[in-house]
């Protein structure tokens, strides 16, 4: 549970039987709480056991409650609050007291670029989650035109263990696309470098400027007479990378707007992209959790 006033966030943790006999700065490294937090949590006394301040070579036992407090000025993100919006509900998929997993909508963005925009993801979220008393924060963001699975944290000490997650390949992220054409083998990979259109700052392309390596899985699991329905799986988080691999090897996503801009993207009202699947670990836990999203309806008309 994460307890939270505007320039602090206390989480309550309870010591499991699997971390009993470890002392304090083991459990927190087990934790995977960044080593800048560490030193905050230890000069400034906010972590407790049982309600009072422990040396960091104190042994914990089950049972024991341990409280870290993390205070603004310890963030490398500075602190943002969003408009509160409640022209939408977003469906939640799974839900705890650091986090929940959204089903994110086609359409709609995940963050705004401005202090006074409202209509995104996390202004929705300001509002939903205003009754618990809790912010969203970011942790990762999907297109705006990409609907599915969506990780928000509930506080901040949770965001550099999932963003660790994400570095460490151990949150694995499937998406589901219909896409222009046929392939010459049913499962294969695309490992193009990805980096920035020069001639279109909206854009991303392959072998483009301050190109990053890249590596996507797909395998075919349906065909028309003109597309495929295609499972794909990200091994890195390049901006647009899904699009772009497949875009750049002629399989541009049905409805894409910015990678296939001619009449059949224009048909569909939305990009036929879906985060259908989203694995993690449950932060201060070893728990690994699995969320499906429901394929939008668009998928089926479409196939």
């Amino acid at each position: 549970m994460a307890t939270v006033n505007q320039n602090e966030w206390t989480t309550r943790l309870v010591v499991t039987d699997q971390e009993a006999g470890l002392n304090i700065r083991e459990l927190l490294r087990l934790w995977l709480i960044p080593k800048r937090l560490q030193h905050y949590l230890r000069v400034r006394e906010d972590v407790r056991v049982n309600n009072s301040y422990r040396p960091y070579n104190t042994h914990v036992v089950i049972g024991d409650v341990v409280t870290p407090t993390v205070r603004a000025d310890e963030l490398q993100t500075p602190v943002q609050t969003y408009l509160p919006d409640d022209h939408l509900t977003l469906p939640i998929l799974f839900e705890n007291d650091q986090l929940l997993v959204i089903n994110k909508p086609s359409g709609v963005k995940s963050h705004p670029n401005r202090t006074d925009e409202a209509g995104t993801v996390m202004n929705f979220l300001t509002t939903q989650l205003a009754p618990q008393q809790v912010q969203p924060w970011m942790v990762h963001r999907l297109d705006m035109a990409t609907s599915g699975a969506m990780i928000v944290a509930k506080t901040p000490l949770v965001v550099p263990i999932l963003d660790r997650q994400i570095s460490d390949k151990h949150i694995q992220r499937t998406y589901q696309a219909w896409v222009s054409g046929h392939f010459d083998q049913a499962t294969g990979k695309f490992t193009d470098a990805i980096g920035r259109d020069p001639e279109d700052r909206r854009k991303r392309m392959i072998n483009g400027e301050n190109a990053q390596s890249a590596l996507t899985q797909y395998e075919v699991l349906d065909t028309t007479s003109t597309a495929s329905l295609v499972s794909l799986t990200l091994k890195t988080g390049r901006t647009h990378q899904l699009r772009v691999h497949l875009a750049g090897n002629g399989h541009p996503i049905i409805g894409d707007p910015l990678y296939q801009p001619n009449a059949e993207s224009f048909s569909h009202q939305r990009m036929l992209l879906h985060a259908v699947k989203l694995s993690l670990i449950l932060p201060f836990s070893d728990k690994r959790v699995t969320i499906n999203a429901p394929l939008p309806e668009a998928f089926s008309r479409f196939g």
